[in-house]
């Protein structure tokens, strides 16, 4: 056998896999090949949607499941040992594996990332590969496991047999936390994006510590979840939490019959009566804070329970204040400080007067937006920006102007920090709705769920109400295309759930001021509109995260993110970290779709991948201040207008540049391909075209878009020339004549000439790259001219067949301006 013509799978199979099972490693419990573990970026630029590639271990050592300890990454035996070892390295980083190999088949390199080993990079022979046993006693020193916190650690994560595995980086959290745990943290906080299961990575922290018996011998294990959404609650007893099931109930008077993810239903299992007496028989309990707490003391349901009652205690959403000293979330856990308690949250609050860090340390684990949307587990999103003059401006009130009510008007300077909070302009009210339904129509997607952000229910109100008059034709079809959705609107609220059903069309168009922007799964969301002032970061992120799950069914890989408000100045805080892939401001008489942009088409769009579905939260309306209500001043007939324009995309280092969807293909183009010359010996050396075509595609540069917005029929080759280095550009039909005229086939005999003629007009008619795969005669014309076998013999055979179109090919290239 020689080695070196082997493939790398062959590698892998013949030589890797054999020497790790010879030193002790379960191939079917611990040993797994060709590992995925992100998705694949989504790459957005105009109308265009593609995944660039997704990550791939080649190996992954696991001592238990989900507790993965080694990686090694092979190489086809041309590549010496040590090649994939920079590869390797940046993948265990990702995926937090301390040992790291790598091989070509005729040995190991070994590194150690715990720095224990000297040297800390080795070569190793095929029988020294190290054993499961040898592995796992370096891991225990390097985390410092004892017996005890050894046992926790080891402890299995719950598998329903379904075959639903975490993701990487739920597995990464799940083992920070329980490591933390069982070292003897007991204040523990993980930071993770929205949109990325959070409840499901608790549900796995919980299961494992609840079945450890030596995390807390003593006692029942008994557990509090804490949250403020009552539907977050529900959801989790249903869904995530489900597998706990007797031993599970909520801190409620009210039993709930809630539907599952499977369509079947179950009624809640509640832990108080009538009275508010607790049932202390359980072991897992869920509460909404503000229902186990208030400011009076009656309302303090959480003094019943003993102050040593619960070993841990999970806070949801831990951001809203939990960790203030005035803050009810506050009180709770001091009231329960000897319990082991985990803050989970996707924004971590740091301000003078409030630190998650300062209550719960620094997080043991972090997964971030923009992590999340390069790994491809979460949505990017475009930005329109609109600057409009009254708020750019400012607006004086002429002397002697009169509000609606008769009354004259305080001559004073007014923004955009009054604009219907102090002083309404219905002008701009209705030219915000204007926009917002051109960019629907211009989109082509009119259904598209919407949540529109408003300074106040009021405010709500008539944006609902303009949004209604600019959509009269759908409102007529089902009167709940706009709908108002605020805390003290109950027609509204009834109808969240089917704002955020998947399944559901109705309501489309949403208006609100504070009730979506947090916890609300709208899973299906592509547009969210900002009309208020964003002050803070944390909300900000979290309306952000209103719209950035991946809906599969509905093809939704990306959403829209329109500011009325200059919210979007957040973007160029350090603390936010996860950049829009496009920023746009329309001028005045400016389409309101970015000029690359069409409405999307599911030819422009790749194929899916199945992402786990959030439980669905709600929020109250945060408490109207004690006082007086501030009297608005409302002034007719002022105007307002749309100013600036401005077109932006992120370029491969997260920067925000000034370029078109040309630009930007010219230069990423140039980068690959130094010059004309470099990219036509690549061309013309590679056997299959596509290949370099696939390549492109996968780095985002997917040339189906370039051509449309030139309008050419061209091919790669020469989309590339024109595009990259402006050489004159051949139509398909242009290349095909001129391999005619050349007469090229003469040497072959009447079929074989048929043949390469019908290959000809394929090319030209279709642009097909990969004419040398013999599938192509299966369809007409060639099924006409006789079977596939036939018509390769015609060439002497399959070596001559892919001979002859491999000169085909190269006369069509031949001719370059």
């Amino acid at each position: 056998m020689d080695k070196r013509s082997l493939t790398e799978r062959d590698i892998c199979t013949k030589f890797i896999l054999p020497a790790v099972k010879r030193a002790g490693w379960d191939e079917m419990v611990q040993v797994r090949e060709e590992v995925y573990f992100t998705k694949g970026r989504i790459i957005v630029r105009g109308k265009l949607v593609t995944r660039g590639k997704a990550k791939k271990a080649d190996f992954v050592l696991y001592y238990k499941p989900n507790i993965p300890i080694a990686l090694i990454e092979a190489k086809d035996n041309s590549h010496s040992v040590g090649d994939g070892m920079q590869q390797a390295l940046d993948y265990a980083e990702t995926l937090k594996i301390p040992f790291v190999f790598s091989s070509n088949g005729d040995g190991f390199v070994f590194h150690d990332r715990t720095g224990a080993s000297t040297p800390r990079e080795s070569n190793l022979g095929l029988d020294a590969f190290p054993s499961p046993a040898d592995l796992w006693e370096r891991f225990r020193a390097w985390k410092g496991l004892d017996g005890e916190s050894e046992e926790i650690v080891l402890q299995d994560y719950h598998d329903d047999g379904s075959g639903k595995e975490p993701r990487y980086y739920q597995v990464n959290a799940v083992n920070a936390a329980i490591e933390a745990i069982a070292k003897g943290q007991d204040r523990v906080l993980l930071v993770m994006a929205t949109g990325t299961g959070k409840t499901y990575t608790a549900f796995q922290i919980i299961w494992r510590l609840w079945k450890s018996r030596r995390w807390n011998p003593e006692s029942n294990k008994r557990v509090l979840f804490l949250a403020d959404r009552n539907v977050l609650i529900d959801q989790t007893m249903v869904n995530d939490f489900r597998p706990f099931g007797a031993a599970m109930a909520k801190l409620s008077t009210n039993a709930k019959t809630i539907e599952r993810q499977d369509g079947t239903s179950v009624d809640l299992t509640v832990a108080l009566d009538r009275k508010r007496r607790i049932d202390t028989a359980f072991e897992v309990y869920l509460g909404l804070y503000q229902a186990i707490t208030g400011p009076e003391e009656r309302q303090k349901l959480f003094k019943e329970f003993s102050k040593d009652f619960f070993d841990l205690i999970v806070i949801d959403e831990c951001h809203r204040g939990s960790a203030a000293e005035d803050s009810a979330w506050r009180e709770i856990l001091t009231h329960f400080s000897g319990a082991t308690q985990i803050g989970l949250t996707a924004t971590p609050k740091e301000t003078e007067y409030v630190s998650n860090t300062d209550y719960f340390g620094e997080p043991v684990f972090t997964y971030s937006l923009k992590q999340g949307i390069s790994d491809g587990f979460l949505a990017p999103y475009k930005v329109i920006k609109f600057h409009i003059d009254r708020d750019v401006e400012g607006y004086r009130p002429e002397k002697g102007q009169l509000d609606r009510d008769g009354n004259e008007v305080e001559d004073r300077i007014y923004n955009a920090k009054d604009f219907d909070r102090t002083l309404v302009l219905d002008d701009r009210t209705l030219l915000t709705a204007k926009k917002i339904t051109a960019f629907l129509k211009e989109s082509g997607d009119r259904y598209q769920k919407t949540i529109v952000f408003c300074v106040d229910q009021e405010h709500a109100a008539r944006m609902r109400q303009a949004l209604i008059n600019e959509n009269a034709d759908l409102v007529a079809e089902n009167g709940r295309y706009v709908m108002r959705i605020t805390g003290s609107d109950k027609e509204g609220q009834d109808q969240l759930g089917n704002f955020i059903d998947p399944e559901s069309k109705w309501p489309v168009l949403v208006t609100t001021s504070r009730l979506l922007s947090t916890g609300v799964d709208a899973q299906t969301c592509r547009l969210i509109v900002l009309d208020r002032e964003i002050g803070s970061m944390t909300e900000f992120k979290q309306i952000v995260g209103r719209g950035t799950r991946v809906h599969e069914d509905t093809r939704k890989f990306y959403f829209t993110l329109i500011d009325f408000r200059g919210a979007t100045a957040h973007f160029a805080d350090p603390d936010f970290d996860g950049d829009p892939v496009q920023i746009y401001a329309p001028g005045v008489d400016e389409r309101m779709t970015p000029p690359d942009e069409e409405a999307a088409t599911p030819e422009d769009e790749v194929e899916p991948t199945p992402g786990e579905d959030e439980t669905i939260v709600d929020q109250p309306e945060l408490p109207t201040p004690p006082g007086d209500p501030v009297r608005k001043i409302y002034v007719d007939g002022v105007g307002a207008r749309i100013i600036a324009e401005r077109v932006e995309y992120l370029d491969e280092n997260g920067k925000l540049v000034t370029e078109s969807l040309r630009d930007f293909t010219k230069n990423a183009l140039r980068k690959r391909f130094a010059s004309l010359d470099e990219f036509l010996k690549r061309w013309k050396s590679a056997e299959r075209k596509q290949a370099i075509v696939e390549e492109l595609e996968a780095e985002g540069l997917a040339l189906d878009a370039i051509a449309d917005e030139l309008g050419k029929n061209l091919d790669p080759f020469d989309l590339i020339c024109h595009v990259a280095f402006d050489a004159k550009p051949l139509t398909r039909r242009e290349r095909a004549e001129y391999v005619k005229k050349r007469d090229a086939f003469t040497k072959y005999g009447p079929q074989a000439r048929a043949v390469l003629d019908a290959l000809l007009e394929k090319y030209r008619d279709e642009g097909v790259l990969n004419l040398d795969d013999a599938n192509v005669l299966k369809v007409t014309p060639f099924t006409d001219m006789g079977s596939v076998v036939q018509l390769i013999n015609a060439f002497g055979g399959k070596a001559g067949f892919e001979k002859a179109v491999h000169e085909l090919q190269d006369a069509l290239y031949q001719e370059t301006a």
